[in-house]
C-alpha cells in the first residue's frame, strides 16, 4: 500500500498563496499518475490537477492559470502551488496516486480562503 501525507493547508486571504505538499511512503518515480482533488461542503469531489510520469499535466477548468502541480521524485513528494486564491477555492484538498490500477488517497488538508 502507498501511504500519503498532505500538509501546507491553512487560512489564506483572497489573492494570496499557499503550497500544498504530499509525501508518499515509497518512491514515486514508478507511479504513473498522481494528483489532487478537492471537496467543499455539500459538493462532489472535484479534480484539481494531475501529473503523469512523463511530466504532463492537466487542470480543472476553475483553477487553470492559478494552480500549478509539480513533483520531486527524489523527495517522493507532489506539490500544488496555489496562487491568486479565491474564496471558492475553500475545500479539503486530497492527494491521490494510481499504482497497479489501485487508487490511494491521503487524509486531506483544509484550505480556507477568507478575508
Amino acid at each position: 500500500q502507498v501511504q500519503l501525507v498532505e500538509s501546507g493547508g491553512g487560512l489564506a486571504q483572497p489573492g494570496g498563496s499557499l503550497r500544498l505538499s504530499c509525501v508518499a511512503s515509497e518512491s514515486i518515480s514508478s507511479i504513473y499518475v498522481m494528483g489532487w482533488y478537492r471537496q467543499a461542503p455539500g459538493n462532489e469531489r472535484e479534480l484539481v490537477a494531475v501529473i503523469r510520469g512523463g511530466g504532463s499535466t492537466n487542470y480543472g477548468d476553475s483553477v487553470k492559470g492559478r494552480l500549478t502541480i509539480s513533483k520531486d521524485n527524489a523527495k517522493n513528494t507532489v506539490y500544488l502551488q496555489m496562487n491568486s486564491l479565491k474564496p471558492e477555492d475553500t475545500a479539503v484538498y486530497y492527494c491521490y496516486v494510481v499504482k497497479n490500477n489501485r487508487v490511494y488517497w491521503g487524509q486531506g488538508t483544509q484550505v480556507t480562503v477568507s478575508s
